[in-house]
């Protein structure tokens, strides 16, 4: 069956003229901010083994990759994501490079899925980041003060706000509950839905009538640090505490910060937690109807092509952001620079380490944070 040469295929689209013009300026943007904390761009193969992505992301994900053969019959794909082929390139090209390894991007991913909703995209740009190597309260926070200032200079300051979530709190909930696998993900899926009901019926085997109510309405809650205070009174298990003790430990390096404001504490953010290993977060943007980026630190990936070590990462979704931008009829100018050596910043305490960080960036210097 033929196709008329004056369509495109679903979910593809032109960009043209003003629009153009912004996607470019907002990546420009986000580089330049990336470039001012020492992350270096790495292009990725827009083709690649399909084994690749299916190692990487799990094959719940990796399906949604569009497939097909090369003359010798080795399944290829359109690359679903650009986390899995940096992680590669990190256990492999980049074994030998000083830690942490800081690298960047902005690349377009391919997707199929149905169509959902009426802006449905199968080609999207993520502009992401990933720090390999350093498993510490620094490297969690580097990434968050990263966003954050993206988001700022895009002119989006007073408007975002990023969730933040431990995948150790749920983990051991479903330990301590020895739930199986099946189990647990059906425990999983319904905290993400925000389904009460049935998630305390779902409990009724597994806990007493008053655990269940008091989990259940844990699972509800967003807010800041008391959100953590009301969780300790419910979850007691050591693996889950230890969890807890680390978003706390976060969130107050975030209030020394002055960036309070933009963050909260999510527990009932529970999606994809097989794919993280520690710390979790979504960002959202007032106006815009979805999260606009999402990132965490999944620790056991690089080992699935080489040495297992710690990382971190986020990706920001430049669809989403242009569509914003172009409501609020807002233009960026082109602001990328040259490349600049790098001024390190060291300090044993993460509050004063990001404090002295962000007020270098503030003055547009290259730094590089020591861990």
């Amino acid at each position: 069956m033929s196709e008329a040469l004056s369509q495109i295929p679903g979910g593809l689209r032109y960009y043209f003229g003003r629009e153009a013009r912004l996607r470019r300026s907002i990546e420009d943007t986000a580089m330049s901010v990336l470039d001012g904390w020492s992350y270096e761009e790495i292009t990725t193969p827009t083709v690649d083994y399909y084994s690749l992505f299916d190692r990487a992301m799990g094959h719940s994900e990796s399906h949604h990759a569009f497939r097909f053969t090369d003359t010798d019959g080795r399944l290829l794909a359109l690359r679903p994501d650009v986390t899995s082929a940096v992680a590669r390139a990190a256990a492999t090209l980049f074994a030998s490079s000083e830690r942490p390894l800081r690298l960047c991007y902005a690349a377009s991913v391919f997707r199929q899925q149905p169509r959902t909703r009426a802006e449905w995209r199968r080609e999207l740009t993520q502009i992401g980041c990933e720090l390999t190597g350093a498993n510490t309260l620094a490297a969690d926070v580097e990434l968050l003060v990263i966003a954050s200032e993206i988001l700022d200079r895009l002119g989006l300051g007073e408007d975002f706000v990023i969730t933040l979530n431990d995948v150790e709190i749920f983990n051991g909930v479903a330990a301590n509950l020895e739930l199986d696998a099946s189990a647990r993900d059906e425990m999983r899926q319904l905290i993400d839905a925000r389904d009460a009901v049935e998630l305390e019926r779902f409990l009724t085997p597994h806990a007493s009538a008053g655990d269940r109510r008091a989990f259940v309405r844990l699972t509800q809650l967003a807010g800041k640090r008391d959100t953590l205070d009301k969780a300790r009174g419910v979850i007691t298990n050591p693996r889950s505490v230890n969890g807890l003790d680390h978003l706390e430990s976060l969130w107050r390096v975030i209030e020394s910060l002055g960036l309070a404001d933009h963050f909260e504490i999510d527990l009932g953010d529970v999606s994809r937690l097989d794919y993280y290993t520690g710390l979790t977060f979504k960002v959202y943007v007032a106006g815009a109807g979805a999260r606009i980026g999402s990132g965490g630190r999944y620790d056991a990936l690089t080992a699935k092509f080489g040495k297992a070590e710690p990382a971190i990462g986020f990706v920001l979704d430049l669809e989403a952001l242009a569509d914003l931008l172009v409501v609020r009829k807002r233009d960026l100018g082109s602001i990328r620079a040259p490349q600049r050596e790098a001024s390190r910043v060291s300090n044993d305490d993460p509050a004063l380490l990001f404090q002295e960080a962000m007020n270098r960036r503030a003055e547009d210097a290259r730094i590089r944070v020591c861990m």
